[in-house]
């Protein structure tokens, strides 16, 4: 008498590795483009606005007290400032919208550098000295630039990236503030805020 095996239900067949890895890659290229989406609106916040006359940390509150040692040696601070109108620009010799803005920066400096109640303040932030020494020679930066190795300044003044720009009115006050590239124009119209030309808020 011949015996017969009983039936057992078929095992399946695992999933072939190549899909598995589609899958698992699909998934990676899929987190990694949501967080690139989510970088890139955030970066897009911050460049390219107009200036602010309202909200934010400092604005129509009384600047941080400075107090930083300057690039080329001596330090400045807020009662060196005193009484004048002062555009502080936060920036870095590695950053990209820095570098853009520069020749802006440089034509706003030309354009004030016989106006001795003007002042403009670049404030290092996140940066060595080294290369921000080279990046001041190689570009003829005519305007003062201060470090800040602890982020003192940069964090009181509320920043997140750079570049980020500041005007002072002559009391003391933060009249505006712009985040991301400026313009002639936009410098301008914050100075003149800082001058005490235009209605606060």
């Amino acid at each position: 008498m011949t015996t017969t095996a009983p039936e057992t239900a078929p095992v399946p067949a695992p999933l072939p590795t190549r899909r598995r890895r589609w899958r698992v890659a699909r998934w990676v290229a899929l987190g990694a483009g949501l967080a690139f989406l989510a970088f890139a609106i955030v970066l897009a916040s911050q460049v390219g606005n107009d200036p602010t006359y309202r909200g934010g940390k400092v604005l129509d509150k009384q600047a941080p007290a400075l107090d930083l040692p300057l690039l080329t040696g001596g330090r400045v601070s807020s009662a060196d400032l005193k009484g004048k109108s002062v555009i502080v620009n936060f920036w870095n010799s590695w950053c990209i919208p820095c570098q853009r803005e520069l020749p802006t920066l440089k034509t706003f400096a030309e354009q004030h550098k016989n106006d001795p109640d003007v002042v403009l303040l670049g404030i290092v932030r996140d940066d060595t000295k080294d290369a921000v020494s080279a990046y001041v020679v190689k570009n003829d930066i005519t305007w003062p630039v201060a470090l800040d190795p602890d982020a003192r300044a940069a964090l009181d003044f509320g920043t997140t990236g750079q570049p980020e720009t500041y005007a002072i009115a002559r009391d003391g006050v933060v009249v505006a503030q712009q985040f991301g590239e400026v313009s002639v124009d936009s410098l301008n119209t914050m100075l003149a805020c800082a001058k005490g030309q235009c209605a606060r808020g």
